[in-house]
């Protein structure tokens, strides 16, 4: 999901937002996981019901790791992107911040490229000065082809760059 926020009229400064779509909130999730929780302990219960004695162990290991597990990826859905273009420079931030948490290219030299790595799937890079970073890792194809597409057309006043 991009989220272009209103432009700051005084600085010239363009702010979009990046972010994972969400399919369930935060209770819908939780629900979800007691639900998924007791069913795996009623089939359990009708497994040792029908002889199975190991069932009841192998479900009070299952239903943490099953927790843990989708507690996990929902809260992977929390990984953001704040790309901010004013007049000197593109600095992308990730929120919440992982490893490098802040990246600045000079606008005058940042070129947008998209990239095909052979895995399927579209990248769109930030390139300026020998240095690349890849933005809108959370986003789908499409999402990341109208990113490329924004940026491109808010660097194109503003870059150095001619593209041929």
């Amino acid at each position: 999901m991009i989220t272009r926020l209103p432009v700051a009229a005084e600085a010239g400064q363009v702010t979009l937002l990046l972010a994972p779509n969400r399919a369930l909130s935060r209770r819908q999730m939780r629900q979800l996981t007691w639900e998924l929780c007791i069913a795996a302990l009623l089939v359990a219960g009708f497994a040792a019901w029908g002889g199975d004695v190991f069932a009841p162990l192998f479900a009070l290991i299952e239903i943490p790791v099953l927790a843990a597990a989708l507690w996990l990826v929902w809260r992977s859905g929390d990984r953001r992107e704040r790309i901010t273009l004013d007049t000197d420079q593109v600095r992308v931030e990730r929120l919440p911040p992982k490893g490098r948490a802040t990246s600045t290219f000079p606008v005058a030299w940042t070129r947008v490229r998209v990239l095909d790595r052979g895995d399927g799937h579209r990248h769109v890079v930030l390139a300026a000065q020998g240095r690349e970073q890849e933005v809108g890792e959370c986003l789908g194809d499409d999402e990341r082809m109208q990113l490329s597409r924004w940026l491109s057309s808010l660097l194109s006043g503003r870059s150095g760059w001619r593209e041929s």
